[in-house]
């Protein structure tokens, strides 16, 4: 699983059928410090997720898994907005 922050919408009006219906955002992953890094994923929305959001995505098998259909093509879903995130500090 990552850890990341919501940081934009992606709409796309031509894409494969199967995507039709899904929610795209754009996230900011972070680090095992809790800290913003370079890494940017698109992440189907499976929780109802915003803008600023820290979220829980999945990748791969268990992304299609989530969204109820192992033949979607999508390898990140978010699937749980983070209420808080305590880490223990170097």
């Amino acid at each position: 699983m990552i850890i990341g922050e919501v940081i934009g919408n992606l709409w796309a009006t031509r894409k494969a059928e199967e995507l039709n219906g899904l929610k795209f955002l754009v996230v900011r992953a972070l680090n095992h410090k809790g800290e913003k890094t370079d890494r940017i994923i698109v992440a189907a929305d499976s929780v109802g997720a915003g803008m600023g959001d820290q979220v829980l995505i999945v990748n791969g098998s268990s992304a299609r898994v989530q969204l109820g259909d192992k033949r979607i093509p999508v390898d990140a879903t978010i699937v749980g907005i983070v209420d808080s995130l305590d880490l223990e500090q170097e």
